[in-house]
């Protein structure tokens, strides 16, 4: 039991409850700017985020190190861009521009944010 039960506390001290980008929690990004992207999803009224804070990325990796992951470390979903920034705003960052790129296949918007000091 008692082995059951150090096992449980192992699991659960290294369980992250915070989101997080490229396994970095957002409070724990130490820029000044990051750029947040937003794309359509097929079939579906919400929209992909990723960010860019200048992380490191594997160029061959079964995690993609843009996605925002919540606690559980799944990609979040946003509503809207809006639902997004709302979200960054609540955890220390602030807009300071946003401009847009068109393709042949969707529409990306990129919005430009600022580490609250």
């Amino acid at each position: 039991m008692k082995k059951l039960f150090i096992l449980f506390l192992i699991s659960f001290a290294s369980y992250s409850f915070a989101q997080t980008v490229n396994d970095v929690p957002l409070k724990d990004i130490d820029v000044d700017y990051v750029q947040i992207i937003g794309t359509g999803r097929s079939l579906s009224t919400k929209v992909n985020v990723e960010i860019d804070f200048g992380q490191e990325t594997k160029s061959i990796s079964f995690k993609n190190g843009t996605n925002i992951k919540d606690e559980r470390g799944r990609n979040m979903k946003f509503n809207s861009m809006m639902d997004a920034l709302n979200f960054m705003s609540a955890n220390g960052f602030s807009f300071q521009f946003a401009y847009t790129m068109n393709d042949e296949k969707d529409k990306t918007i990129y919005y430009i944010l600022k580490k609250n000091k």
